[in-house]
């Protein structure tokens, strides 16, 4: 049955559902409602047997989830932007372990400057860090991808994190149902650890490893992850089987007769297939929900026959363009394929249908770059540009930058 709650309390509830043994938390803006629905269930005994640990940073979070993962225990997290950033040695420790954690992104902008509105720059960052990335197009989607993310890193021996837009999923109230614990227990078994640190039989994990075996262990990290093309859409299937909700590595959207197709991931998803159902002319949507390890030969067949494909991203990379296009390009290599990346929304900044549009309009006409992105305000940077190149000429004056004004 449908209730109408936020995004953060589906998640919670979720994972509650998915008896997790042990959650380290830190808070950090949008994802504290996560945890703290989390740990007021353990307070009340909702859910138990919990040990909910209130840690002293988002390092210490990711520290003991490794410790009480390697232990035996279902281990589970949270945390957002500077947060994930915080992480990022212990993230690779728990991939190289093989330790199965999963832990929620809620996705949030990377200072400096400071921004706490959604894009997805955080998760994006640690895309090769050995989790499995899944993303959210919107909170059903965002509940039974948590599901799944308990199964499919237990079965791997894989750490998984699913990745929910900040504020726009996380802080959205909506109706969405839940599965019920029956229906959770009847899909997740029992945790049954691949290892288990016992004080009774002591062992040594991640320990030296020299050059002669280090490339070695590397490769079997890297199969072990991509052993996530087959088993997700597998257990995938069997989540839809017992709930009715149905998801998808890689979704298509209107593609039959499409030339043009736009690719994105999250929650911009809905408005992009909003613009296109109003749109005069033909324009597919491909939806990517699994991102690590990359779908490339499902994203290769849903867009083979485009002839323009657009890559719509809430991130990029400084100095090289579009991240996941990247990916797409690498995935439509020998096709005559053109591609474009728009970067768009970053730092909250809405995507508009009128906005998307107006990308349509220039991707049909051929007026669409290989990199643009959306909305740009061009008169404010090419002050800005022609200011710091006139300082970098004139050194002595002054480099203050002038007011500029945001309305």
């Amino acid at each position: 049955m449908r209730e109408q709650m936020e995004g953060s309390t589906a998640i919670a509830r979720t994972v509650a559902r998915c008896r997790p043994q042990v959650v380290p938390a830190y808070p950090i803006t949008p994802q504290t409602h996560i945890v703290e629905a989390v740990g007021a269930m353990v307070k009340v005994g909702t859910l138990t047997p919990c040990e909910f640990i209130t840690v002293e940073s988002e390092f210490a979070a990711m520290s003991a989830a490794i410790g009480a993962s390697a232990a035996g225990a279902r281990a589970y997290t949270a945390t957002a932007s500077q947060g994930l950033l915080y992480m990022a040695e212990a993230l690779f420790n728990a991939a190289g372990l093989g330790l199965p954690i999963v832990m929620t992104v809620a996705n949030r902008a990377i200072g400096a400057p400071i921004n706490i509105w959604n894009d997805q720059s955080d998760a994006m960052s640690q895309r090769d860090c050995g989790w499995i990335q899944l993303y959210a197009e919107d909170n059903q989607a965002a509940v039974g991808l948590h599901v799944i993310a308990f199964r499919l890193a237990e079965t791997l021996s894989v750490p998984v994190m699913v990745c929910v837009d900040g504020f726009v999923l996380t802080h959205a109230f909506e109706p969405i149902e839940l599965p019920t614990p029956r229906q959770v227990d009847d899909y997740l078994p029992t945790y049954q650890p691949r290892q288990v640190l016992d004080p009774d039989e002591p062992v040594t994990i991640g320990a030296m490893v020299g050059p002669e075996a280090f490339t070695e262990v590397r490769y079997l990290a890297h199969h072990q992850l991509t052993q996530a093309l087959v088993r997700f859409p597998e257990l995938a299937d069997e989540y839809a089987a017992a709930t009715g909700q149905a998801l998808s590595a890689v979704s298509t959207y209107r593609n039959a007769g499409a030339r043009t197709v736009v690719v994105a991931l999250g929650s911009v998803i809905g408005t992009v297939k909003d613009t296109v159902d109003d749109y005069d002319k033909p324009v597919g949507v491909v939806t990517l929900t699994l991102y690590r390890p990359f779908p490339a030969a499902d994203v290769r067949r849903a867009l083979a026959d485009a002839d323009h494909v657009v890559v719509l991203e809430r991130a990029f990379a400084p100095g090289a363009g579009g991240i996941v296009s990247a990916d797409v390009r690498a995935a439509l290599a020998g096709l005559p394929t053109r591609i474009s990346t728009v970067v768009a929304g970053l730092g909250g900044r809405a995507v508009t249908r009128a906005s998307l549009r107006t990308m349509l309009d220039d991707a049909h006409a051929g007026r669409l770059p290989e990199l643009s992105f959306l909305d740009l305000r061009t008169q404010v940077v090419a002050q800005e540009i022609a200011r710091l190149d006139d300082v970098a000429h004139h050194p002595h004056r002054s480099a203050a930058p002038p007011r500029i004004d945001v309305r």
